[in-house]
């Protein structure tokens, strides 16, 4: 979908929910929101539909408010309040259908309104500010640096035991998310208003390209050689963030592999 395409299904979705009197909010996030960052030909439209208490149900069980919703290929729920639809032109939207009071289950830090019946603003500058406050608490580095040696440790234990695909989850996404979270703290960048506070593999690349670029070859590895390398990533890049004692089991971690 180009940028034509891709404005034009916004604009008939936000004209389609408005003939909707319990139809409260319509709000963009991620791409869709058009902050730091605009959408691409590989962005979906991600957006909640605000509603009056009672109307959550009506939407999802009737789709006709959805742009070319007579292309619709795939449609599911994937949470108490969140669904995908897949189209045959291989666009993809995901959307939740809330009230207001069900506005703060989400974790939101880019939005753009687009319907606005019912002082959504205001609810959503909390949010944000919520949401900033709460990814805040996974920056200290002591549980970082905690979290990303001891998912090493599991991780590299479970594929000595066999159980190689979870070795993969801890160490090429439990541990390096940690990593990646301490790299996007401490570590300079001419990009760094994109970063997301939510997700910390989103936009990597644009922010630290070597980086990104050397990560990626690592995450080719295998387990034993990516652990290693991502111990090593960590000593180079940040080293001195690391006290005795992430020191000394990061050298526990190295002998922990020498003997694998």
């Amino acid at each position: 979908m180009n940028s034509t395409q891709y404005n034009i299904f916004t604009n008939e979705l936000k004209d389609g929910l408005f003939k909707y009197k319990e139809v409260t909010g319509l709000v963009a996030v991620g791409s869709m929101a058009e902050q730091d960052y605009l959408p691409d030909k590989w962005s979906d439209h991600d957006f909640a539909v605000i509603v009056e208490t009672g109307y959550q149900g009506k939407f999802p069980e009737d789709l006709s408010w959805l742009p070319d919703n007579g292309n619709i290929v795939l449609f599911f729920q994937e949470s108490e309040h969140g669904f995908k639809v897949l189209y045959d032109n291989g666009h993809l939207i995901e959307f939740a259908v809330i009230d207001i009071e069900e506005l703060y289950l989400l974790k939101i830090n880019r939005y753009r309104i687009l319907i606005d019946r019912g002082n959504v603003e205001e609810h959503l500058k909390k949010i944000k500010k919520i949401t900033s406050q709460q990814a805040k608490l996974t920056f200290a580095n002591n549980v970082l640096l905690g979290e990303f040696i001891t998912s090493l440790w599991i991780g590299v234990g479970r594929y000595q035991r066999g159980e190689k695909v979870s070795a993969h989850d801890f160490v090429k996404f439990t541990a390096l998310k940690s990593l990646m979270i301490l790299i996007e703290k401490y570590l300079p960048s001419e990009n760094k208003e994109i970063i997301d506070n939510l997700d910390p593999f989103r936009r990597f690349e644009f922010m630290y390209p070597d980086l990104g670029e050397e990560i990626n070859e690592i995450l080719l590895k295998p387990i034993l050689d990516a652990a290693k390398q991502m111990l090593n990533l960590l000593e180079r890049e940040l080293s001195e963030y690391l006290d005795a004692r992430h020191q000394e089991a990061i050298n526990i971690m190295r002998k922990y592999l020498s003997n694998k």
